[in-house]
């Protein structure tokens, strides 16, 4: 037993030591844009991006969607880039872009060889600059979410699960709808609308500027500035989000889907947002049940009583709230509630008993192995610093302390976030079935 505890702490160890120091520079323009400049010379590359502040919660009730509708959107052009030249542009230059759009933010991103530094500066700088928002390009991109929401929501099995499980888990906070939004109202809005909502979040007091790559430092800066110095800050944003009242009574209700013949049961518990330390040990909870084939809920019910054919757990952590989520689907004449006592049985576990050394030094490992990987990359840097600016109480340095947090995670810590948040009388269970045929 000594011998193995030795291993396997070498191995934690040993592993812990792959994490390199993420080493930046940051300051602000006249104009409130936060610049943050990460230099890595051992590759040619540069990722250029920037993460606006602005989410599907900062959307109006009747006005749904226009985050994401705005992720395509600013792709349409500008003053100085004709109406569908973009990615063209970006394509030419040896590059690769795209963006996409969270409850809490939208991140736009280009990837060039290193001597198109400038060509990425310029093409953020003027998507923040002086967009065109017109008529054509509404009306195009609408189209083209309404194809999106087709192909990956309405038409694909279980795709509707999440905006299930939300609109429940959530009654006040704007949560409770998904970034998709409602294609209604996205038809129902008004070009003047549009405009408004792109002079009020996409400014530079409402972003973070982050390039990483094989850049010089001090040619960076100058480039920086030259293109987005001139950009007029907006009005300073408030933000004043109803709050959630605690779930005292468990929420049991039905969902339907034409697009599947094998239902599901799903339990989801109301948790702390990103930034708490309980959020992580959530987190951590969700790898014991259900990350690999050795995780306790996989080999219970899939490989050993074979009652289910998936299984799986996962902490949805957002900034305000987080959503922790357990689903399973059936193997064969398999109940859904003989899963969901499967499943209630190893949470149970995890709040009575204390996880073991080795399961403990596992997840410990994944976890790293999964920060180095998003770190192998400039653009996961790239977002890994926006991110610690953005959601982290403006500490870009979150990526290099986000380690150092998880080393502070217990085993005790782990079944206490278990005892306190994950219990039947704080949660929705849903029952997500095939659409009867009427």
């Amino acid at each position: 037993m000594l011998k193995q505890k030795l291993v396997l702490f070498l191995l934690f160890g040993a592993t812990m030591a792959n994490a390199q120091k993420v080493a930046f520079t940051e300051y602000d323009l006249k104009n409130g844009l936060h610049v943050v400049l990460h230099q890595d010379k051992t590759a040619p590359v540069v990722a250029v991006s920037v993460m606006y502040h602005v989410g599907s919660k900062d959307e109006q009730t009747n006005r749904t969607g226009f985050a994401h509708f705005f992720e395509h959107l600013l792709f349409e052009g500008s003053e100085n880039i004709k109406r569908g030249e973009f990615m063209k542009i970006v394509s030419s230059n040896g590059g690769q872009n795209n963006a996409n759009t969270t409850q809490d933010r939208t991140f736009y991103y280009e990837v060039f060889p290193s001597n198109q530094l400038e060509t990425g500066i310029w093409l953020e700088s003027e998507r923040m600059m002086h967009p065109v928002i017109n008529e054509v390009g509404v009306k195009t991109q609408n189209e083209v979410v309404k194809e999106e929401k087709r192909l990956r929501i309405d038409n694909q099995p279980y795709g509707n699960f999440i905006y299930e499980i939300m609109r429940r888990l959530f009654t006040n906070h704007p949560y409770h709808w998904v970034t998709i939004g409602s294609m209604a109202d996205l038809d129902s809005a008004k070009l003047d609308e549009f405009i408004a909502f792109n002079k009020k979040y996409y400014i530079p007091n409402n972003a973070v500027l982050v390039i990483a790559g094989d850049i010089d430092v001090e040619k960076t800066k100058s480039l920086v500035d030259a293109y987005f110095g001139p950009i007029p800050a907006g009005a300073a944003i408030t933000r004043n989000f109803a709050k959630e009242e605690p779930i005292t009574k468990e929420v049991v209700d039905t969902a339907y889907d034409n697009n599947i013949s094998i239902p599901a049961i799903m339990s989801a518990y109301r948790t702390p947002g990103m930034t708490s330390k309980e959020s992580l040990a959530l987190q951590l909870a969700s790898d014991v049940l259900s990350t690999g084939a050795s995780s306790r809920m996989y080999k219970k019910m899939v490989d050993d009583k074979k009652n289910a054919v998936q299984v799986g757990s996962f902490n949805y952590a957002l900034e305000d709230y987080g959503a922790y989520i357990i689903y399973g689907l059936p193997n064969g004449d398999a109940t859904l509630q003989s899963l969901l006592k499967d499943m209630d049985e190893e949470i149970v576990k995890l709040q009575t008993e204390l996880i073991s050394e080795k399961e403990f030094t596992k997840i410990m490992n994944q976890y790293e192995n999964n920060y180095v990987g998003a770190n192998a990359k400039m653009l996961g840097v790239a977002e890994n610093l926006a991110d610690g600016y953005t959601f982290f109480n403006k500490n870009t340095n979150h990526i290099n302390e986000d380690l150092e947090a998880v080393r502070k995670i217990t085993r005790q810590d782990i079944q206490d976030v278990a005892k306190k948040y994950l219990n039947p009388n704080q949660r929705v269970t849903l029952y997500y079935l095939p659409k009867k045929n009427k």
